[in-house]
């Protein structure tokens, strides 16, 4: 894998051909700086000066056509420094390198314009900005046990920071209870998370699934890959008041939330097998979250929204183990998971006020 270093000359490398191509058209170095797209890309201040940027001078006048191909040029490349600078929509790097025809990664795991739901992209881009304050001295996720309601709240609950609780699911039932049988036996065959006609929503990811009925109609071999299928992973909204019922019976209240919050009546389980899982994205809810890993192990990457780039570290990556809990303000933060292991993964979790 090319790394980064290399990668950034042969971007830079590439976007100076861009460059020698529009001055090659004839604009002086004043008039190149003069571009607003080129302005855009200067610090207040600067100018691109004379002996920096070598080029031939044209005494003939200067047409429309070749004003407006430049600009477009000009534009392009200033598309390539969003990306470059803020990551939108895929990570710079990446999607630089797809550009540019260099094979270091998998377009089909970044969170790109295509195959996405267009409420949800347009809820991304017109989100309000966050204070970089959530993540601006994360360089990992800190892992607490013990912990006092007061002492949560005060450092995690609603600032954003990411934390992992690793005592809070010692007495619970669902450890040795949940299984992919046990979620497909405590649903009636009316019940309104197997359809996709119910409010009930259905997180298929990449998957061919078009609701929670299908996912169970598969055979156990299918579900844990035994007979040799592709890996898979869903999530869905638990909508079913017996079935919620019947779930709470097996977990309790985290004992670190605290002492007025109140969790979501709506309990979300994410399921899946080894080798895949969620890709980049930020939520679209109302509170903070925490997910409890009760099966399997997941690997979590957080990296920070595009507005705090220049103050952040770029990515955080952090592993959640069989009773752990990870708390997350997943409104705020841009998150992805992939299984790890050889085991299956079942989570669930809920928001809290």
């Amino acid at each position: 894998m090319m790394s980064s270093g290399d990668l950034a000359s042969e971007v830079e490398a590439r976007f100076a051909r861009i460059r020698d191509l529009v001055l090659a058209l004839g604009l002086t170095a004043d008039e190149l700086a003069s571009v607003d797209a080129v302005r855009t890309l200067l610090p207040t201040g600067n100018r691109v000066e004379t002996e920096e940027i070598s080029c031939r001078r044209d005494s003939a006048p200067h047409s429309r056509r070749r004003r407006r191909l430049v600009s477009g040029l000009l534009v392009a490349a200033t598309v390539s420094a969003l990306v470059i600078v803020f990551q939108w929509p895929v990570g710079r790097a990446d999607l630089l390198a797809y550009w540019f025809g260099i094979p270091v990664f998998a377009l089909e795991r970044q969170r790109c314009l295509m195959g996405v739901d267009s409420a949800a992209l347009i809820l991304d881009l017109f989100r309000p900005p966050v204070d970089c304050s959530i993540c601006r001295d994360v360089t990992a996720v800190d892992r607490v046990s013990n912990i006092s309601s007061g002492t949560f709240e005060t450092r995690y609950a609603y600032s954003a920071r990411p934390v992992i609780v690793t005592d809070a699911m010692d007495d619970w039932a669902a450890l040795k209870a949940f299984s992919f049988e046990f979620f497909r036996r405590i649903y009636t065959d009316d019940s309104p998370v197997l359809t996709s006609e119910s409010n009930c929503q259905f997180f298929p990811y990449k998957t061919d699934f078009k609701n929670l009925s299908e996912v169970f109609q598969m055979s156990d071999d299918r579900a844990r890959m035994s007979d040799g299928s592709e890996p898979w992973y869903i999530g869905w909204s638990n909508c079913d008041s017996i079935a919620a019922n019947i779930l709470r019976s097996y977990y309790k209240r985290p004992y670190f939330l605290p002492d007025l919050a109140e969790s979501s009546k709506t309990d979300w389980i994410f399921m899946g097998s080894p080798g895949y899982g969620a890709q980049m994205h930020v939520d679209n809810v109302v509170n903070p979250s925490w997910q409890a890993q009760v099966i399997g192990t997941k690997l979590w990457v957080l990296e920070p929204p595009p507005e705090c780039y220049f103050e952040c570290q770029a990515q955080v990556k952090v592993h959640v183990r069989p009773g752990e809990i990870i708390v997350l303000d997943t409104n705020k933060w841009y998150h992805s998971t992939y299984i790890t292991g050889s085991e299956m993964s079942i989570t669930i979790g809920s928001e809290f006020d």
